[in-house]
């Protein structure tokens, strides 16, 4: 058997070589995944879990916070530091601006780069209610949801592309996999981004660029802290955001291109597809 093995990697030219060298660089990818050099970028510089992911991945490097009020973000820069990136840059950075999104991943590449992993990690929430009755709310959740991922995802894939490595980290949601009337504005904006990263990861596949596509359930945070003081209580396996960093930063050291949070959720996922829609429309946030 070791006789075998090792003829094989001698001798990659055989079939038996060429599968078991191609299987040895597979998992070598994956236990080196967090050594590729390069920038972390983060989308959404204030978002508790790309915080929370990013200190996670940041080890000896450079980190690029981008977000709004980028002069103030004081706190974050320090957690960077103390997670042990060598130095810190904040850019201004407006999901809704679409129009200077090019430019910006145009600096950050030339300037910074490469870019090792880009976690794009802003959205909102938004008022479900206030949005079934003013067209500019909803519209407002999809263009920063939705759109605004749009307008950044694709010049990035372009710009990891060109570089032929890197990883892209995107967040959906179990809101989005199949859509509430409690939550139908974010939901059917979630729907949206799920559908285009899926795609967009295929097309991605064997460019030397990943697309890991995060999936969590109900978080237990900043984001839905007002809902929740309200009155609504969170789902059935709610994590919150270090247990949301915890999963995608192993997904990403093991080369996935998705993760459920909790893994279980993947089943719950499954199965929400095959409730009839007289109970489904009655079901809550």
């Amino acid at each position: 058997m070791w006789a075998t093995i090792v003829t094989a990697v001698i001798r990659p030219d055989t079939d038996v070589g060429a599968a078991a060298t191609g299987g040895i660089l597979r998992v070598m990818a994956r236990n080196n995944a967090h050594a590729v050099p390069g920038t972390v970028v983060l989308f959404g510089g204030r978002s508790e879990i790309g915080i929370a992911l990013a200190r996670r991945l940041v080890g000896g490097r450079t980190v690029v916070l981008a977000a709004r009020r980028s002069a103030d973000l004081h706190d974050e820069t320090a957690a960077m530091r103390a997670a042990g990136a060598v130095d810190v840059v904040t850019l201004e950075f407006d999901a809704d601006a679409t129009d200077t999104h090019p430019a910006l991943i145009e600096t950050i590449t030339a300037e910074h780069g490469p870019v090792a992993i880009a976690i794009v990690a802003f959205g909102i929430l938004g008022d479900q209610h206030r949005a079934e009755v003013d067209a500019a709310h909803a519209l407002a959740i999809a263009e920063t949801d939705y759109v605004g991922q749009i307008s950044v995802l694709t010049p990035l894939a372009n710009a990891l592309r060109s570089q032929g490595s890197g990883t892209m980290i995107v967040f959906s949601s179990i809101a989005g996999v199949r859509v509430r009337r409690g939550n139908y504005v974010y939901g059917s904006a979630k729907a949206g981004l799920d559908g285009f990263a899926s795609g967009l990861s295929d097309a991605l596949y064997g460019s030397g660029v990943r697309l890991l596509l995060a999936r969590p359930g109900f978080v237990i945070g900043n984001m839905t802290a007002e809902l929740m003081a309200a009155g609504t209580k969170p789902a059935p396996m709610s994590v919150d955001a270090d247990q949301v960093a915890d999963a995608v930063a192993q997904a990403y050291r093991r080369g996935r291109w998705e993760v459920w949070i909790p893994a279980p959720l993947r089943l719950v996922g499954f199965a929400m597809r095959f409730v009839p829609r007289a109970i489904w429309r009655r079901l809550p946030r």
